[in-house]
């Protein structure tokens, strides 16, 4: 085990505060940061130039020193702020695939790697919000919705089909948003989302932090890998406020909608969580 994943293992470091080699404040979007200051977390006084924006986000652990006298952006950073963060850190994002069979052998219809900030880039419209441009979590849910939902075969009032959902939407998203929050950042491989002709398979690179347990995490135990990461997705809604998705939201809607639960499966290298089509597994 590296020395980063033993550190983490005992609550001695958390790898998403660490340095990004190569990036400085030139590699994360101003703009979104800006709304999360003065929107989102209703910061009462928002940087106005750059000395004060690298302070300010050196103070939230969004930025960090290297120890070469450079200051530049910490994985937490980056992730949730940065401007194609790939370019730095190649396990940003999310490998999104869908196949027509029950195994990768099946020629994929769908390979894609999303490349992106966690959130969107918003703005206030007549005192609402709107997304203006898509986080990795909005590209995810355009990118895999045609291959987890079909459309009705009856047209409505307004000439409109419905879409009949293969899974419950929410517990998709919750699913990975889940690995996107608690996944390993030292491990330099990408999340996996893979749909298959029986079921939705989410593999997130890393064990299970500290003495964390399937059992646990079931039951509704909370104890976040990278608790930045996880508060800025709780402050934009994006997660459970209270960090309890999985009892609250996956298990319920998979028995509700599908007659089945998720199955979940952990080894030294990552977690990986089954959405199975249950009662919609003869449905196309």
């Amino acid at each position: 085990m590296r020395k980063a994943e033993l550190l983490e293992s005992g609550g001695m470091l958390h790898v998403e505060t660490l340095p990004v080699a190569g990036t400085s404040i030139d590699s994360l979007d101003l703009d979104r940061l800006n709304f999360y200051l003065a929107a989102i977390i209703e910061d009462p006084e928002v940087p106005t130039n750059r000395e004060q924006w690298i302070e300010r986000l050196l103070g939230l652990g969004l930025m960090a020193e290297d120890g070469l006298g450079n200051t530049v952006c910490s994985i937490a950073g980056l992730v949730c702020f940065g401007i194609r963060p790939r370019r730095f850190l190649p396990q940003a994002g999310l490998r999104v695939m869908a196949f027509t069979g029950g195994d990768k052998e099946y020629q994929a219809r769908l390979d894609t790697v999303l490349d992106g900030p966690l959130v969107g880039r918003w703005r206030m419209a007549n005192k609402r919000r709107e997304l203006v441009d898509q986080g990795i979590i909005e590209q995810f849910s355009a990118a895999i919705l045609p291959f987890i939902s079909c459309e009705d075969d009856d047209i409505d009032e307004n000439m409109h089909r419905g879409k009949e959902f293969f899974y419950p939407m929410q517990a998709v998203r919750e699913t990975v948003i889940n690995a996107l929050a608690h996944r390993d950042w030292s491990r330099s491989v990408d999340i996996e989302v893979s749909g298959y002709a029986d079921r939705l398979e989410v593999i997130s690179p890393g064990a299970l932090q500290n003495s964390m347990t399937i059992a646990k995490m079931i039951a509704g135990q909370r104890s976040p890998r990278n608790p930045l990461i996880m508060e800025i997705l709780r402050d934009y809604g994006y997660v459970d406020a209270r960090g309890m998705g999985v009892r609250t939201k996956v298990i319920p809607l998979m028995r509700q909608q599908n007659g089945v639960e998720p199955i979940f499966e952990t080894n030294e290298d990552y977690l990986k969580t089954t959405l199975p089509r249950g009662n919609n597994q003869d449905e196309s």
